[in-house]
């Protein structure tokens, strides 16, 4: 016989698969879809396994971004530090400064470091232009992709008050060196491309010419240089790498640097979260795999158990018999897996796109190696699934065989049919409750394909939940929709400064009266943010200090309570982790030269700055005073004209009104939601093709026995009630287990992604599972095993009494 598929053997190959048309095609959309989502799951997860990391290579990344003041030092002398010992690459003097802007519509961004570059090319930081073009005149201006999103498109426009400008005054008619616009007192940039850089050293770009015209008195030029080091792998290194330049240079020239170590904390951070995810994901997918791949092979040899004595009656081996079997399933499994790469490949670039966005990351595209690993992978778990039920086809003695599959064993499952036949329910439904029982095996597969896809839809659910949750459990102050700074510079989240250092030049009192006062304002805190000292901590800590309506202010809880008075604070997980303490410990904390001591009241669900921050009231410290507030708006008052009337209150005061720019929601959120919609959808799809393949083997081993029915009188509606019937059981069961499963799948990934992310959880991002909800995926089962079984039910319900009685 021939050994590959050109004989006989190829004959029989070919028959098999041609004639078991709908195993053949359950096969190949099961492995077609299994290899899709372990491609988009193995991409995802390559994306989000150390992105930074792969960016930052790609890039050529600054290990140290710092900034030199241009008038102690020469742009010569700059260059030359480029020569050091130890530098092994560095690009610069770029022109930077810091702008204060705001979109179209008048709301307020956060400052914005402004970098003067020709190109986006360098040996350092070399810039992914995502989008659009390179500023090449003035006016224009190049956004980081952090920044992608409705309000800045390419065309937008920002705009940045002229009297921030230098040689500027409100009022007067800005240089058209700035870009100009058709208001006397704004100068306009419009935005002409999207950029990444994985060292994140800036967040807008422009020509030279363009950020020397923009910079001011309170926010002069200086000079950025990026360094590469051949020794940077740790804060020590980084700090003498650091010691190096600044001796390099004359004494005050190094105005400040940034290590990329702290930004791969971040981002390495906020990936970590995602791997539990996509491991849940991927298990689930190769255990139905498997399932599904060793039901349709069992059962395609368990109904030719005939066929396999015939065939070992006219002079073929045991071995080749087995290698027939395998074969006809990978030869569909070979076209599912290439069909699947495809589309794997093809569902995985807009996840890519959106995992760019969230991690910040460089042009991410899918591993060459997932492409070859996965299907490899596929391949050999078909083969060993279809191995076993082979090898039971080799090992069937002929005369066996060919008696078994002319006669098939009675009296399996009678018990079921005699306990079914006592329910007050039509005989056709109770012949297919008990039909299941017949073929434990099999039923066994189907019931553990529906277990795991219901399984996958409960997760999913309490996943997508979950991180609702989250996003609704982000910052407060981001739900502020107006801002009103009382004096001093405005410092937005995580820029550290330390409290008091700039006093404000408009009372406090005053303003919180004028937001009190005006119309339409539904809440109001004020806030003063900087840093201060911890006992036990070494290095500084941020801190933020509140008065006024506490609640408006508030952080989700993970344990205890919010602040409610002078004397307590709240602190993250991460504080906690830190310093060892626990809720009603207390913490000497140190502003100013004031030392209190406060009593931690509450863990709050609080990330930034890695964790390592408090939140406490005004009153704590006797000279801390807000210089920021924070209002909330009734419904239907608009954020513009609010600001507008408050800003004629205040602003004789010396106080600032700003709209604040709405969030545009997490980005890593919307493509853990993405992903994990289109995952469970495919794992659902392949459970319904489990129990197609089922019903389909159970439908015509039964066919006879469905004409006789028909003979007696059973209509087709009876028969597609009696197929339907015959899953239902197994889809309550498969139901009642996958519940269960799925919920505690997800109190297991949760917190796992939450300690990934250095934090623990609150109530509402892990409770958030309904009553209604669980009862409604207890009812996932029962769909998924009906919808497999409404083709081989109609199919049942069409065939001709006659033809039924002809089959065997």
């Amino acid at each position: 016989m021939s050994r590959f598929g050109t004989g006989a053997l190829g004959q029989v190959v070919r028959a098999g698969v041609g004639r078991r048309r709908v195993q053949t095609v359950v096969i190949a959309i099961a492995t077609m879809m299994a290899v899709a989502s372990a491609v988009v799951a193995g991409s995802l997860m390559v994306a989000s396994s150390a992105p930074f990391d792969h960016a930052f290579a790609k890039q050529h990344g600054p290990h140290l971004t710092v900034e030199f003041d241009p008038e102690r030092v020469s742009t010569a002398r700059l260059r030359a530090t480029g020569e050091l010992d130890g530098v092994t690459a560095s690009a610069g003097p770029f022109p930077s400064t810091v702008v204060k802007a705001t979109d179209s519509q008048g709301r307020n961004l956060p400052a914005l470091t402004l970098v003067g570059r020709s190109g986006p090319r360098a040996d350092v930081d070399d810039l992914d232009l995502r989008s659009g073009r390179w500023a090449s005149k003035p006016g224009e201006v190049v956004l980081s992709a952090t920044f992608a999103g409705p309000a800045f498109e390419l065309g937008s426009t920002l705009k940045i008050p002229a009297d921030t400008s230098t040689g500027t005054s409100a009022g007067t008619s800005p240089t058209t060196s700035a870009g100009t616009s058709d208001d006397g007192d704004v100068r306009t940039l419009t935005v002409v491309g999207l950029a990444v850089s994985a060292g994140r050293t800036a967040d807008a770009w422009a020509t030279p010419a363009q950020v020397g015209a923009l910079a001011s008195k309170d926010t002069p030029v200086t000079r950025q240089m990026l360094y590469r080091f051949d020794s940077a792998g740790s804060k020590k290194q980084i700090a003498a790498d650091r010691d190096a330049l600044a001796a390099a240079v004359p004494a005050g020239a190094l105005l400040g640097s940034t290590s990329y170590l702290d930004t791969k904390r971040d981002a390495d951070q906020g990936a970590a979260a995602t791997i539990p995810f996509l491991m849940a994901f991927g298990a689930l997918g190769i255990v139905m795999s498997v399932i599904i791949v060793g039901s349709v092979v069992s059962g395609a040899v368990g109904t030719s158990l005939r066929r396999i004595g015939i065939l070992k009656a006219i002079g073929f081996t045991p071995r080749e018999v087995v290698r027939a079997y395998i074969a006809q399933a990978l030869v569909p499994a070979v076209v599912g897996i290439a069909l699947g790469v495809v589309l794997g490949n093809l569902l995985a670039v807009p996840l890519l796109e959106d995992t760019e966005q969230a991690y910040g990351s460089a042009s991410l595209t899918v591993a060459w190696w997932v492409d070859v690993v996965v299907p490899t992978a596929a391949l050999a778990v078909v083969g060993i699934a279809a191995l076993v039920p082979a090898l039971r086809a080799g090992r069937l003695r002929t005369v066996e065989a060919i008696a078994v599959g002319r006669a098939p064993r009675t009296g399996r499952g009678q018990w079921a049919h005699r306990a079914a036949g006592r329910l007050p329910l039509p005989r056709a439904v109770t012949y297919g409750l008990a039909s299941p029982f017949a073929h434990p095996v099999r039923t066994l597969a189907m019931l553990l394909a529906v277990a795991f896809g219901t399984v996958a839809a409960t997760f999913a659910v309490g996943l997508t939940a979950s991180l609702n949750a989250v996003g609704s459990a982000a910052d407060p102050e981001e739900s502020a929709a107006v801002t009103v700074i009382s004096g001093g510079r405005h410092v937005g989240p995580g820029e550290p400064v330390e409290i008091g250092a700039e006093a404000p030049t408009a009372d406090p009192a005053k303003v919180r009266a004028a937001i009190a006062g005006q119309e339409g304002t539904a809440s109001s805190y004020g806030l003063a943010r900087g840093e201060v000292t911890v006992a036990g901590i070494s290095g500084a800590v941020r801190a933020s200090l509140y008065e006024g309506d506490l609640g408006a202010g508030g952080y989700e809880m993970i344990a205890g309570r919010w602040i409610n008075g002078a004397g307590e604070v709240v602190v993250p997980t991460g504080f906690l982790d830190r310093t060892g303490t626990e809720i009603g410990d207390t913490v000497q904390v140190t502003y100013q030269k004031d030392t209190e001591t406060l009593r931690i009241v509450g863990e709050a669900f609080d990330t930034s700055d890695g964790g390592l921050n408090l939140h406490a009231h005004v009153a704590s410290f006797a000279a801390a005073e807000p210089g920021i507030f924070l209002i909330g708006l009734k419904p239907g008052v608009s954020a513009v004209q609010y600001a507008e009337k408050l800003s004629s209150a205040v602003g004789p005061l010396g106080a600032d009104v700003m709209v604040n720019a709405p969030s545009e929601g997490e980005n890593m959120i919307l493509v853990l939601n993405a992903m994990a919609v289109l995952l469970t959808l495919m794992l659902v799809s392949v459970a319904g093709l489990g129990v197609l393949n089922s019903a389909v083997l159970d439908t015509r081993e039964r066919v006879h026995d469905l004409g006789v029915c028909k003979a007696l009188g059973m209509s087709p509606r009876q028969t597609v009630s009696l197929v339907l019937a015959s899953v239902t059981g197994i889809g309550v069961l498969g139901g009642l287990i996958g519940v269960p499963l799925g919920h505690a799948l997800h109190a297991y990934v949760l917190p796992v992604m939450g300690h990934a992310a250095g934090t623990n959880l609150p109530p509402s991002v892990l409770d958030v599972y309904e009553p209604w909800q669980l009862l409604l995926l207890a009812l996932a089962g029962i769909t998924i095993a009906l919808l497999g079984a409404l083709l081989p039910a109609g199919w049942a319900a069409r065939t001709r009494t006659a033809t039924a009685l002809r089959t065997e």
